[in-house]
């Protein structure tokens, strides 16, 4: 599987995780400028969640969300600072990393950085 397709995979298995717990898709790898958020999603028309998701195929190297550095977070935050402002958010917001790991299971960390 080349990594367009496993990304899109990962992005599919936290899709399902994110519905299967009553979230609304608002977007997938929604881009601005330089930045990408790989999925938005709304909870209860209160908290718009900003999520990354990381997939690895192999563990041998750490554990998936240790992979999300100090830079992309803040990437992610202006990124998402531009969507918040596009659509005139005043509400709830969170940044979330889902992992995906090679058996695919997901793993959901709620409020990972900002």
């Amino acid at each position: 599987m080349d990594n367009k397709n496993k990304g899109k995979y990962g992005e599919d298995a936290a899709i399902r995780h994110l519905k299967k717990l009553g979230f609304e898709i608002l977007e997938r790898n929604y881009r601005h400028r330089r930045g990408e958020i790989d999925i938005i999603a709304l909870k209860e028309n209160e908290f718009l969640i900003f999520v990354e998701v990381k997939l690895r195929s192999n563990l041998a190297y750490g554990d998936p969300e240790e992979f999300v550095t100090n830079a992309q977070e803040r990437m992610i935050i202006q990124t998402a600072e531009e969507y918040i402002f596009g659509i005139n958010w005043h509400k709830d917001i969170r940044f979330d990393i889902i992992t995906v790991n090679p058996k695919g299971e997901v793993e959901h960390f709620v409020d990972a950085f900002y």
